[in-house]
């Protein structure tokens, strides 16, 4: 899961800004849906969704056949921020400091008081329906950041880059929903617990 755009601040990670009237339908429907979902949770309806996209009931539907249908879209909207602002696009760095890099990001996403958590843990968690399209995209998402991992495990020559990757996947998953239930930042406790993980896989900090 390779991202080259620059990662946004912590408060744009997560949210959108309020949808232009210059925009398409569409694009304000989206944006409006990221936003909301985000912030109040997916029982957030039709109506409080068109008012805040500024568009009709009407034209929504004509657009989407669902809110469930808004809710997928505006979630793959949502995880393509979040993983902006996480994977560090191509660099000359060892593995370890690329694998840190995320955690480091998820941290300071911790400190912004916009920050409510993973937003596709936070989807996937509302919905409990694992079939559901917006928990196939938050699925999808969980799949490719562990598959980040087990590359750049793999490329440091870890005995098990499979179950390291599915390991720092669970810290990653726990130190955000930590830093929800707490309403509090981190505070370096993700970096360490990964830190924990490379240095019993054998990656340690090179001289």
């Amino acid at each position: 899961m390779n991202v080259s755009p620059p990662a946004p601040t912590a408060a744009a990670a997560t949210t959108t800004a309020p949808p232009a009237a210059a925009a398409a339908p569409r694009e304000r429907l989206l944006e409006a849906a990221a936003l909301l979902f985000y912030r109040e949770g997916v029982h957030v309806g039709v109506e409080a969704l068109c008012r805040a996209a500024g568009v009709s009931k009407r034209s929504m539907y004509q657009l989407f056949t669902s809110k469930d249908e808004v809710l997928a879209a505006s979630l793959e909207r949502a995880a393509l921020t979040y993983g902006e602002a996480l994977i560090p696009r191509e660099d000359d760095r060892p593995p370890r400091a690329r694998i840190l890099h995320i955690f480091e990001q998820l941290e300071s996403l911790s400190h912004s008081p916009a920050y409510r958590g993973c937003p596709l843990v936070a989807t996937a968690v509302e919905l409990k329906d694992p079939e559901h399209p917006a928990s196939k995209v938050a699925r999808r998402f969980k799949d490719m950041l562990t598959d980040h991992f087990h590359q750049e495990a793999r490329r440091a020559g870890v005995p098990d880059p499979e179950q390291l990757a599915r390991q720092l996947t669970v810290v990653f998953d726990g130190s955000s929903v930590r830093a929800v239930v707490q309403a509090q930042p981190l505070h370096g406790l993700a970096v360490t617990t990964a830190t924990t993980l490379l240095e019993a896989a054998g990656l340690r900090q090179e001289a």
